[in-house]
């Protein structure tokens, strides 16, 4: 235990000198391995061992994905769809942009993704109508992280393959509850609007119209069923449906919509690697970091610990929630999922939680984590848009997150939202 308090010391201290979160896991583990008179040799083995998974190869594809979509004029369809759906009413604007951020949440599977594709267009338009840009900014980065609730999700996928889930079963669960918490941010898009007097488009609802648009963004909605369908059915694996969604996005781009050129690949090509290369930086770290604390027993320990506080499971899920919102602050989505998986899980399982379950509720905290600084990457990425400060975001951005914060509690006292459909289709 003196080891993992050393780790953890250096892991706290490398974070407030600013470091990179990658790094300061690795330094973490650095000053145990130290501790424990054990060869630096280990974190090179325990990165590269795992990254060696399959499953992994379905990262760089969903990523790739989501920047061909964005490219090839699929987001505007999407977003012209959901304006559709709207019609005359408060704050239109704002549920446009989180409607659309839902749908493009099944095509890309990052948040960061979804914020940059849907804000870059959705925000100008709102601040057009009088929207302030900090809380236009505030609606497009809460919405966007619907991108790691609803699936195809890479979160999701390193969830599944950190606890030994099914994918397809993380998949199905995240359905409803990426419902309910964008259901939530419509409501309060439209409570706030109300307040602050953002009247509608003054386009009444017209079903001729959303037949229109419904048709012109058809081939972006057939994207999740493709990649859904084909995993649920057995067709192919999450990882080769990821390759599916790279073809289908290039055909669509290319030859169908014609707004992607092949002069646009390199540059979209160096993005996705920069953002790949991000991403495997900090799972490589954070395995290491897991496979540490596992091998020292630290989540036995911290089980007996918590089992002598309390063995009612609501209970720790809920101590949870506030411990990982508050970790969210520093510590990157991927790196939280690698970390409190081994920690937590076995715990909460051997108590009757389901494995489902748990996955999602942590993966909404990880979702707050994106809006809250100082690494909250949703904020910064709509920064770059909006051109204000992220302490005007910030202060926007906290109703979403009180919002957010009662649908996570709401799945923890009643499982059953998140359990249901996976119980349905694989007939538990």
């Amino acid at each position: 235990m003196e080891s993992f308090g050393v780790m953890m010391l250096a892991f706290v201290a490398s974070i407030f000198f600013g470091f990179p979160i990658a790094i300061c896991i690795g330094f973490g583990i650095m000053a145990a391995l130290i501790r424990d008179g054990i060869p630096l040799e280990f974190i090179a083995q325990m990165c590269f061992a795992g990254l060696d998974n399959y499953t992994y190869l379905a990262i760089p594809m969903f990523i790739l994905t989501g920047f061909l979509m964005e490219t090839g004029g699929l987001s505007r369809r999407l977003v012209n769809f959901a304006s559709s759906l709207v019609g005359n009413m408060a704050g239109g604007l704002g549920i446009v942009t989180v409607i659309a951020c839902m749908f493009f949440a099944a095509i890309s599977g990052s948040s960061p993704a979804t914020v940059a594709a849907i804000g870059s267009m959705m925000i100008p338009s709102m601040v057009r109508k009088g929207y302030s840009p900090e809380f236009a900014g505030a609606i497009a980065a809460s919405s966007g992280s619907l991108g790691i609730l609803i699936p195809p999700s890479i979160p999701m996928i390193i969830f599944a393959v950190t606890a030994e889930v099914s994918i397809g079963e993380i998949f199905t669960a995240g359905f409803i509850p990426g419902l309910l918490v964008g259901t939530g941010l419509m409501a309060t898009v439209y409570v706030m609007a109300k307040r602050r007097g953002y009247r509608g488009e003054g386009n009444a609802f017209s079903v001729q119209h959303m037949l229109s648009t419904l048709k012109d963004a058809i081939w972006a909605l057939l994207t999740p069923v493709i990649i859904l369908g084909g995993i649920y059915s057995g067709f192919f694996t999450p990882t080769e449906a990821a390759v599916v969604a790279v073809v289908y996005a290039l055909v669509v781009g290319l030859f169908i919509h014609r707004e992607l050129r092949i002069s646009d690949l390199p540059r979209i090509f160096v993005n996705s690697a920069v953002t790949t290369g991000t991403v495997i930086i900090i799972l490589g770290f954070a395995t290491a970091f897991a496979r540490y604390i596992t091998i020292q027993q630290i989540p036995q320990m911290i089980g007996k610990a918590i089992l002598a506080y309390t063995s009612d499971p609501t209970l720790i899920l809920c101590i949870f929630v506030m411990l990982i919102f508050f970790t969210g602050m520093f510590i990157e989505t991927a790196a939280q999922i690698l970390i409190y998986t081994p920690l937590f899980l076995p715990i909460l399982v051997s108590l009757g939680v389901s494995p489902i379950h748990f996955g999602i509720i942590l993966v909404i905290g990880t979702e707050l984590g994106l809006l809250t600084p100082p690494v909250g990457v949703n904020l910064f990425v709509a920064q770059g848009i909006t051109g204000t400060s992220i302490g005007k975001l910030t202060r926007n951005v906290l109703p979403f997150l009180f919002s957010m914060l009662f649908c996570q509690f709401l799945l923890v006292f009643i499982p059953k939202l998140v359990t249901f459909l996976p119980d349905l289709v694989y007939g538990r």
